[in-house]
């Protein structure tokens, strides 16, 4: 019997030191963390098709570290700001663009990202290894969550199909995000020249009826698509581009749209796939046409912000045809059709090539403006080229910016 007592006793101190020594190897890995400052948002147990920088394994332990930050920080009488959200999907081959868009994205901006990245599942490992390797300093502007591609089960090929890979995938952000107010999508070949703070601020602009804005997809009628070609309803006189979209997720949600197959309004869940089967035969740019369809049954609920926000090949390929670039400088670019990889519009690959060599820390003056200069010099012989210090205006005061910075640091 004493035999056993002994034997009790032993495992029970034995317990205890194990628990004491966990509990310290936790403390010293919360001081080490918040020295390096690079900050993992807290999420939930899996949902389903979804990963995250944060991994299972060590997901108790972030769990009681962010506890702990929220609890100091509600001591001190402050809670922290929410972050911005900004939503993009990537499949095939554009892993190297959408890192390019997202280090663009956090370069310049001012207030935290939150990123939703949608992406086929083989790439999920590259985005998560790419961003975790970015410097603590740059990581502690953004948290981030990966996620699978994820369409309804019924129609998931149909939809994923629907012009070009996953690029359908944004009709259903309103309805996977369910916990998220409000959230910028771009397409992955979407370069910031200055920071998402500016655009996240026509939130502030939306009426009581509006729940998104984007750019007109033509400002010149004489060169527009719509208007000329589409063989379905659109919005305005030359329809929108869909590539820079700021949407209310919260009001789509709840809203009832009209539209020109029932006589009452729809929701968005029920508004999608009567839509596509109406209108798939007709539409050439896919859910880009059926936001335009929803939109011209609806234009009040759309704030169209101008192309400086959306600048693309189109609008200086045949002529500079963007009157708020003229006067202000691109805000946005939108490399679409390919053009950051070949030299068709070598001013739009000279900006890309830019951003995707700059190593964050460096000088971002004799590191990323003067060398786009330089190269921006080489363009002159193309339309886009003949209007170059449209490209580096913004982009100018963003990077003095990042310099003073760099130099508080």
């Amino acid at each position: 019997m004493r035999r056993y007592m002994r034997t009790l006793m032993l495992c029970m101190v034995f317990a205890v030191f194990s628990g004491l020594y966990v509990y310290s190897r936790l403390f010293y890995s919360d001081v080490s963390a918040g020295r390096n400052g690079a900050k993992k948002i807290l999420i939930p147990l899996r949902a389903s098709g979804a990963r995250r920088g944060v991994t299972d394994k060590n997901a108790h332990w972030y769990n009681w570290y962010i506890m702990r930050q929220q609890a100091q920080l509600e001591a001190a009488g402050t809670r922290p700001e929410p972050p911005m959200h900004l939503a993009v999907v990537a499949c095939g081959e554009r892993l190297e663009e959408t890192l390019t868009m997202i280090k663009s994205a956090v370069l310049f901006s001012v207030k935290r990202l939150h990123l939703h990245i949608f992406a086929e599942d083989q790439l999920h490992a590259g985005f998560i290894e790419a961003l975790e390797s970015w410097p603590g300093f740059i990581r502690y502007r953004f948290s981030y969550r990966v996620y699978s591609i994820r369409f309804p089960n019924e129609n998931a090929a149909e939809w994923k199909k629907l012009f070009k890979p996953c690029a359908s995938q944004r009709l259903f952000l309103p309805l996977i995000l369910k916990d998220v107010d409000s959230i910028v999508y771009v397409d992955s070949d979407i370069l910031f020249l200055q920071p998402v703070d500016l655009l996240w601020r026509f939130l502030s602009d939306f009426n009581s009826s509006q729940l998104a804005a984007m750019a007109p997809e033509h400002e010149e009628p004489r060169i527009a698509w719509y208007n000329r070609f589409a063989r379905h309803p659109f919005y305005g006189g030359t329809g929108i581009n869909s590539g820079v979209m700021l949407m209310n997720l919260t009001r789509m949600r709840s809203m009832f749209f009209k539209n020109d197959m029932t006589s009452v309004g729809l929701r968005w869940e029920e508004l999608l796939m009567p839509l596509l089967q109406k209108y798939k035969l007709n539409i050439t740019w896919g859910d880009q046409d059926l936001l335009n369809i929803i939109f011209h049954y609806n234009p009040e609920s759309l704030l169209e912000f101008p192309c400086q926000w959306n600048y693309r090949p189109d609008h200086c390929i045949y002529g500079s045809n963007c009157a708020s670039a003229e006067e202000d400088g691109i805000y946005i670019l939108h490399g679409n059709r390919g053009v950051y990889h070949d030299y068709k519009q070598p001013a739009f690959r000279a900006v890309y090539e830019a951003i995707k060599k700059y190593t964050f820390g460096t000088d971002p003056v004799t590191s990323l403006l003067e060398p786009l200069e330089e190269e921006l010099l080489k363009t002159t012989h193309t339309y886009c080229g003949k209007s170059r210090t449209l490209f580096t205006k913004r982009l100018r005061n963003s990077v003095a910016k990042i310099d003073r910075k760099t130099r508080k640091r």
